[in-house]
């Protein structure tokens, strides 16, 4: 059995044996992209905590996890497509030439253009996804942080420079295991205790870090400063 469906502009082909995720032009092959919000922060999770980086955020999610703090980023229809030259010249205004593209899954767009304009003009490139889709794109940096729902991509898995697991229960543990053992040896590994439940989890989650230093914890540092 095979039959289409359409997320966020982008045409996909499911069949019995898998799935095959078929880019069209409604986005003219990545020259368009459906912008929902872009700013200038401090990076607040993860390897990169506390410094400065222009944030692109793409509408579109099709991992839907349940404690997203950005819902409003789920669907593509909501946010015109912007032009990606446009998108590259707002994040020259600012003195820090690194940028972060986030979602939603930014991974349902072809992001090719986007990462070549940005290294043209000197800018360093990262990008936060679940790694569910192919990867498209030029990355200087890769924060995986997979979802069960929509398992990341070994592709993906393999090219992460940052494995960063978020934490709700100690089954959730398990699954960090999991992608930890198919990352590359360079992977840098976090485990992010899930916002609602931080306060109550953090006990056992720092006991498990201090006994599989492996891992470092991550905190969502913006929520915290009172920053994008």
């Amino acid at each position: 059995m095979i039959f289409f469906r359409n997320i966020a502009g982008v045409f996909i082909v499911i069949s019995d044996i898998g799935k095959v995720y078929v880019m069209m032009d409604s986005f003219d092959n990545g020259r368009l992209l459906p912008l929902m919000e872009e700013f200038y922060t401090l990076q607040g999770e993860g390897f990169n905590m506390g410094c400065a980086a222009y944030f692109i955020r793409i509408g579109g999610c099709d991992v839907g996890c349940r404690w997203c703090d950005s819902k409003l980023s789920w669907n593509a229809d909501l946010y015109p497509p912007t032009p990606a030259d446009t998108i590259v010249n707002n994040a020259l205004k600012y003195p820090a030439k690194t940028v972060v593209v986030t979602g939603g899954e930014p991974l349902l767009y072809p992001l090719d253009y986007l990462t070549d304009e940005l290294h043209r003009c000197g800018v360093k490139t990262m990008i936060e996804t679940s790694g569910s889709h192919h990867l498209t794109g030029t990355w200087d940096w890769i924060c995986l942080s997979p979802k069960r729902n929509m398992p990341p991509l070994d592709e993906v898995l393999m090219k992460a420079n940052e494995l960063k697991v978020i934490i709700e229960n100690e089954d959730d543990l398990t699954w960090a295991e999991d992608n930890a053992r198919v990352v590359s040896q360079n992977c840098r590994l976090f485990l992010q205790p899930e916002w609602s439940v931080s306060q109550n989890i953090m006990p056992w989650l720092t006991e498990y870090v201090m006994q599989n230093p492996k891992w470092r914890i991550s905190l969502q540092a913006h929520k915290y400063m009172c920053i994008p």
